[in-house]
């Protein structure tokens, strides 16, 4: 009986371990099919997640109509009213000079004085000669009255007395181009005192006592005088913003050295033509400078107010795409889909595009697309990215 006992017991006891068994390996299962579902559900998501990402994110902006005015912001040169450089009409050495470079001079005032010993020889041998010819005239004339008078005696023949006549008309010629030689003397003789021709400042110097000075435009001018009360401003303006800027336009001018500070210039006149070689037409703006702190000579940065074209729309610079079939904007359709749009520019404000044609106030424009967008391509707005306006 109790080998029975033993029997049964130990049939007991293997079906507890085959039951433990049993429940370890369905557990074992349950956790097996956990994982597999929750790598499943990982899986899903990252490929969700990685199809999101391949579906690149732009950001949106909105086409403007253009303001009131714009500001055009070139190079520009800053030159004197009125500029006289000062040469000798006479040849000579220069005796002295009277006033140095930034002089103020008023118009006439004696800027140097030239001593000229071959003009001084000729103009008293001019002298010589219109002494000698009214004496030879005044003989002349004397023969000739008394030729005349003795003719009615008919103890000289006419054609003698006419010979006489003749002599003294002659001789009298003589002394008038004696006469006018003298005067062209004495006209040339005042060359030798250098004046300044207007009211202004001295802008150049390049001559020294005892210097060799030659008549004419061969060499340097001796002096330069120049009116700076007020500056000329010449601008080059592109073409295709030439029609924009009316009469009356006003610029605001800043220079080097002086930043923050701006001048009001007005413009004056144009070239009205295009220089072929540079495309742009130049402008000329007026300067006030009473005070002399603008300069001659010197660069300037011109910032000229235009008119806006209502026709036109305004989008941000970085929103273009220029390949070779074109120039292109990228939109999005109500399924945020790319449609490539091919635009006109009519401006180009640097920051900011000025378009003609090829686009709606109310279209969705892609800002710094990506370069390797495509007509077609599907892509994402985030939700927290607004639609924004194009910036001047």
């Amino acid at each position: 009986m109790s080998s029975d006992v033993r029997t049964t017991d130990l049939g007991a006891s293997r079906r507890t371990v085959r039951r433990g068994g049993l429940v370890i390996a369905l557990v074992a299962i349950g956790i097996v099919v956990y994982g597999l579902s929750i790598r499943a559900k990982e899986g899903e998501a990252l490929k969700q997640w990685t199809e999101e990402q391949a579906v690149p994110s732009v950001t949106l902006v909105s086409p403007q109509r253009g303001s009131d005015t714009r500001t055009l912001v070139l190079p520009a040169r800053l030159e004197a009213f009125a500029r006289a450089p000062i040469y000798a009409r006479v040849s000579g050495y220069l005796k002295r000079w009277y006033v140095d470079i930034g002089a103020e001079v008023k118009a006439g005032q004696v800027l140097g004085e030239i001593e000229t010993p071959d003009l001084d020889q000729q103009l008293l041998q001019a002298k010589a000669d219109v002494e000698t010819a009214k004496v030879n005239a005044e003989l002349a004339g004397t023969t000739a009255r008394r030729w005349q008078s003795m003719l009615n005696t008919d103890s000289v023949s006419k054609q003698e007395v006419e010979e006489r006549v003749s002599d003294y008309a002659a001789k009298q010629g003589i002394l008038q181009a004696a006469q006018a030689n003298l005067d062209r003397m004495q006209a040339t003789k005042g060359f030798t005192r250098l004046v300044a021709p207007f009211s202004g400042t001295v802008t150049a110097r390049s001559t020294d006592i005892g210097a060799l000075i030659n008549a004419g435009e061969a060499g340097q001018p001796l002096f330069v005088v120049s009116d700076t009360r007020k500056l000329r401003l010449y601008v080059n303006v592109p073409q295709s913003y030439v029609p924009a800027i009316g009469k009356g336009a006003t610029a605001k001018v800043t220079i080097p050295g002086r930043p923050g500070v701006e001048y009001a210039a007005k413009l004056v006149a144009s070239a009205q033509a295009v220089d072929a070689a540079s495309g742009t037409t130049l402008f000329q703006f007026l300067v006030p400078n009473d005070n002399g702190e603008l300069l001659p000579g010197g660069f300037a940065r011109a910032n000229i107010e235009l008119a806006a074209n209502a026709a036109t729309l305004s989008i941000p610079a970085s929103a273009l795409i220029v390949r070779h079939d074109g120039v292109h904007v990228a939109t999005l359709d109500e399924h945020d889909r790319v449609v490539l749009k091919t635009v006109m520019i009519v401006r180009d404000l640097g920051k900011t595009l000025e378009i003609g044609s090829g686009l709606e106030e109310g279209d969705r424009v892609v800002d710094s697309p990506p370069d390797d967008i495509t007509d077609g391509m599907q892509v994402r707005v985030p939700a927290e990215a607004g639609t924004g306006a194009a910036k001047s």
